[in-house]
């Protein structure tokens, strides 16, 4: 049932490049799911206040613009054209999407074969790779994310971008499609792990979706 959940949120995100005005999906688990990792207070505030307010502002700054009858995927490829209210909560809503999708109470989940190797061939080994990605948050000065995501050579690279800004934009230095996003904005760890966000970005990994990563790693290889 979890998984199916999974497959859905999937699905409604893929679909929000169809369509506006956007909503925000459900999440495919319990606020609570991720304990230990990620309480169920900082998961409720994160999902029902943070990123509630991205969608509901991407709406608003979007109302009687061009950008209202774009796709998610066409705003965010030309956002250096738009405002930063366009910018900073489209860049939200995509971002936190695609984060509830890659987290899972599902335990030791796995990379696929595929994904697996090439995370080997590009970074050395898996512990290279997490090291490299965990640093890239942990050096995040302020707000922002890290990122695993693929590059238009269907090469995967890990980048670090501020606020809510992501590799699909074109105002970012290295471009790619996203399959991994790790947030860390304070509010998605603070209350647990206080200034402690190596701690968080350690814990993550215990409630990592590698199913949701190795269906995103296929689908932006076939796009290639």
């Amino acid at each position: 049932m979890k998984i199916l959940k999974v497959a859905a949120l999937s699905a409604v995100f893929a679909a929000q490049f169809a369509f506006a005005q956007f909503k925000q999906t459900p999440l495919p688990y319990a606020y609570n799911a991720l304990e230990g990792s990620v309480d169920a207070q900082t998961m409720e505030i994160h999902y029902s206040k943070h990123a509630a307010a991205y969608v509901a502002n991407l709406n608003k700054a979007i109302a009687g613009t061009p950008q209202e009858k774009q796709t998610l995927f066409q705003i965010l490829s030309g956002v250096s054209k738009l405002t930063p209210a366009v910018r900073n909560n489209a860049g939200g809503h995509y971002n936190h999407e695609l984060f509830w999708t890659v987290l899972t109470p599902v335990k030791n989940t796995q990379p696929s074969e595929k994904l697996a190797k090439a995370i080997t061939e590009t970074f050395g080994s898996m512990d290279a790779f997490k090291e490299k990605i965990s640093k890239a948050g942990a050096d995040r000065f302020g707000s922002g994310w890290a990122w695993l995501s693929v590059d238009k050579s269907g090469k995967l690279f890990v980048s670090s971008t501020a606020n809510q800004d992501n590799p699909l934009m074109d105002v970012v230095e290295e471009k790619g499609t996203p399959i991994l996003g790790i947030d860390v904005w304070e509010h998605a760890y603070y209350l647990k792990y206080q200034n402690k966000r190596a701690d968080y970005l350690n814990a993550i990994w215990n409630v990592l979706n590698w199913k949701e990563v190795s269906r995103r790693y296929d689908e932006a290889l076939s796009k290639k």
